[in-house]
């Protein structure tokens, strides 16, 4: 397999491991993680795990920062990985 699988696969777990636990302590008086950590890492490649575990266990439904970040976020990497793809098939 390609090493880039091999990334996405490993992104897409700590962005489903970091969103469950942020679940987990809301509403405890434990820190919770920054929303802007959790964008980051949606932004490295998390974007779709981190959106169906945010729709599985109802986590950040009702923040539009969340439910329109994301998706934005895994529309501008489709285009990125279709221009590296166009990009490839020219060489």
């Amino acid at each position: 397999m390609h090493p880039f699988i091999y990334y996405l696969i490993f992104i897409s777990i700590v962005a489903i491991v970091v969103t469950i636990y942020d679940k987990l302590i809301a509403g405890s008086d434990k820190r919770r993680v920054p929303e802007k950590t959790l964008l980051i890492i949606a932004a490295l490649g998390g974007s779709v795990a981190m959106y169906i575990t945010m729709q599985i266990i109802r986590h950040k439904t009702q923040h539009k920062k969340f439910m329109i970040g994301i998706p934005v976020i895994m529309v501008l990497q489709a285009i990125l990985f279709a221009l590296y793809l166009y990009w490839r098939s020219k060489q």
